[in-house]
């Protein structure tokens, strides 16, 4: 084994990591930008290197400075973990050439299963069944949408050397196919380097299925059973569960060998995922879809299910150790469950969110883990994935398993940053989900039955109940000046009631009358209050609250700024602001352009996702803010779009003109 490891990546994976290498008695080296120098990956690591700046350019994914941090530590290996270098050839054979052994498969495997067109002619050859789609590499943009039409819509768009969803294009019309591309291209490009892109058919209704390999470096490869990744927004899962309830095992035996078949067909050694697409009604019709040469974000549902611990087997490999287990070894006992909390607004479309992490609660206890990078201070940003951690059930049912991580969802607590944690709790509970009915497009098709439906009303009386509390006057020597007291006593008539203006953020403002005291309770780091009866109990900080996953930033409202801002047009209807803190990538007009309706202007990258900024109506661009790689904040003003001015009748006895034709 070996004695110092250094970890080439960030967050909760580097967390993880860390815990295995500790309990093998390896040293562990961290790396971090200037964005997370003091994250949680730093501080638990033995010893941790700065990289440099906080683009990950310049950092996480700058070889040359990860192999001098593994020179310096005298690490004898690498762990790339996922995302960043995870899959990339090139830091592997770098690795290799400075000394180091990269703890995953070789560099030719990588490079092989990174090429999704390789890929799939190399599986097809060993008799792995794939999906229809395009042929050759290096298409031109006429060849795509020529493609497309051969194949039929709708199609997939997927770039040739991605994974995780980024850059995927689903595409209906035939008529959208050359924006699309370019939308495909920029994505793939900026997440991966390469915007190669290849075209596949679009299954309706697919649910995917993903088989975890292991291989070692002596010819034996096992397969560790499936997992259903299927509940999936932006083609990015949300939830994974293993085993499977759509398989039977003679379906899960040849899906298995189908993986190693693939896994053998490359040269693989160390863990590695071969993901399927299977059309629901049909289970034993599955197509490979690609291999992900790496660990997997979910993981730890296999590990939980076979008792295995995957990255020590990933280290126990890379230092040369062959496997004792055979296929017939492998069995899975009971259930297990992932939801991935991520800095996201479902109600938004799932737009990246940020900011600081002011409380933190992570669940435990039985049956449930949590693998996460956070820590109170951490600030979320626009620079990096938005996943933050990972909360994880077991049972020795499904049944048990979803209970389980509902109730862990429930006490998951993160304030200052809003997560998806309160959605993916009502996502568990959705009759489909509970019933196993999965596919990939359930959770966009049900997204809006599982918002809540507006502000609760007791989230606005715990708000004016902290509110009032800060105003209640501190006795002096055991005395209280009367007049201090904020009871809304006034001479000669009733008391007036005691009301707080408030605001959730993006929301319409809202006026709340205090409870009588006897009817909430507030703490430092919560408050009760009883309203209509029922008692409700928050996580507070500062002025966030929190219950059951879901969170609100409470503020105070003042009427008049707001005025003053509404009047200065600020926000108005005619402005474009950002969806979400990111970087302006593309400006498509100019000052004084005339646009149309769903018109695209701008797009906006953050945390790894395009949004396009389109006219709310036809006029003219009156206002740019705004140049190609700008930084921006989430809701600030992009661009303004003035609509022409309705047609005005002239004050003569002469028939108006007929208002010109706009274009």
């Amino acid at each position: 084994m070996f004695d110092t490891v250094l970890i080439a990546n960030r967050g909760e994976i580097a967390v993880r990591v860390i815990r295995t290498l500790r309990q093998l008695g390896v040293r562990s080296v961290a790396v971090f930008s200037d964005a997370d120098a003091d994250a949680r990956h730093v501080r638990e690591a033995d010893t941790a290197v700065r990289l440099g700046p906080a683009a990950a350019s310049e950092s996480y994914l700058s070889v040359e400075r990860l192999l001098e941090a593994a020179a310096r530590t005298g690490a004898q290996a690498v762990h790339p973990g996922y995302g960043f270098l995870a899959e990339n050839a090139e830091f592997a054979r770098a690795c290799a050439a400075a000394g180091l052994v990269f703890i995953g498969p070789p560099a030719d495997a990588i490079a092989l299963m990174g090429d999704k067109i390789r890929a799939k002619e190399t599986v097809r050859a060993a008799g792995v069944p794939v999906v229809p789609g395009s042929s050759g590499s290096g298409l031109t943009d006429a060849e795509l949408a020529a493609a497309a039409r051969e194949i039929g819509m709708p199609v997939l768009l997927k770039p040739s050397a991605g994974g995780g969803g980024k850059g995927m294009r689903l595409v209906r019309a035939e008529s959208a196919l050359a924006e699309e591309i370019a939308a495909a291209r920029r994505e793939a490009r900026s997440s991966f380097g390469d915007d190669t892109l290849l075209v596949e058919r679009w299954v309706d209704r697919p649910r995917h299925i993903e088989i975890q390999v292991l291989a070692d470096g002596h010819g034996n490869v096992v397969h560790l059973g499936e997992r259903e990744c299927s509940l999936q927004r932006r083609h990015q899962k949300v939830i994974e569960e293993a085993p499977s309830v759509l398989l039977d095992p003679a379906t899960r035996a040849a899906m298995g060998e189908a993986a190693v078949q693939a896994a053998r067909s490359c040269g693989y050694a160390g863990a590695g995922t071969v993901e399927f697409i299977v059309p629901g009604g049909d289970p034993g019709s599955y197509f490979f879809m690609e291999m992900n040469t790496r660990l997997q974000v979910e993981h730890p549902v296999t590990e939980l299910v076979t008792g295995l611990d995957l990255v020590e087997w990933q280290l126990r490999v890379a230092a040369g150790e062959e496997l004792p287990f055979a296929q017939e070894d492998i069995t899975l006992t009971g259930h297990a469950v992932e939801a991935r909390i991520c800095a996201e607004d479902p109600s938004r479309g799932f737009l990246p969110t940020g900011g600081t992490v002011l409380s933190l609660r992570e669940p435990s206890g039985d049956g449930v883990r949590t693998d996460s990078g956070l820590s109170e201070g951490t600030d979320v940003g626009s620079a990096y994935d938005p996943m933050l951690s990972k909360v994880i059930a077991y049972g020795p049912d499904r049944a048990t398993a979803l209970r389980r991580l509902r109730a862990a969802l429930a006490d998951t607590v993160t304030l200052g940053v809003p997560t998806n944690a309160g959605f993916l709790r009502r996502l568990l509970a959705h009759p489909s989900v509970v019933a196993g009915d999965l596919d990939t497009g359930l959770v966009e098709r049900e997204v809006a039955g599982l918002l809540p439906a507006g502000v609760p009303p007791e989230v606005y009386a715990a708000a004016a109940a902290v509110r009032q509390a800060a105003l209640e006057p501190v006795a002096s020597g055991g005395w209280v000046d009367p007049f201090s007291v904020p009871s809304g006593w006034r001479l000669g008539g009733t008391p007036a009631p005691v009301v707080h203006p408030l605001r959730v953020t993006g929301l319409e403002p809202a006026i709340h009358e205090t409870l009588p005291t006897d009817r909430f309770r507030v703490e430092p780091d919560r408050v009760t209050v009883t309203v209509d009866g029922v008692t409700h109990t928050f996580h507070r900080a500062g002025t966030w609250l929190g219950r059951d996953g879901d969170s609100w930033n409470v503020t105070d409202h003042d009427a008049v700024t707001a005025a003053l801002l509404g009047a200065a047009g600020a926000g108005g209807t005619h402005s474009l602001t950002a969806p979400m803190p990111g970087t302006v990538t593309v400006v498509k007009v100019a000052v004084g352009d005339e646009v149309t309706t769903g018109q695209s202007l701008l797009v906006v990258e953050a945390m790894k996702m395009e949004h396009v900024i389109s006219a709310p109506h036809d006029g003219t661009v009156t206002e740019l803010d705004v140049t190609p790689g700008a930084t921006v904040a989430m809701d600030q003003v992009l661009a303004v779009v003035t609509p022409p001015e309705a047609p005005q009748a002239e004050a003569s006895p002469t028939p108006a003109p007929a208002p010109q034709e706009e274009s």
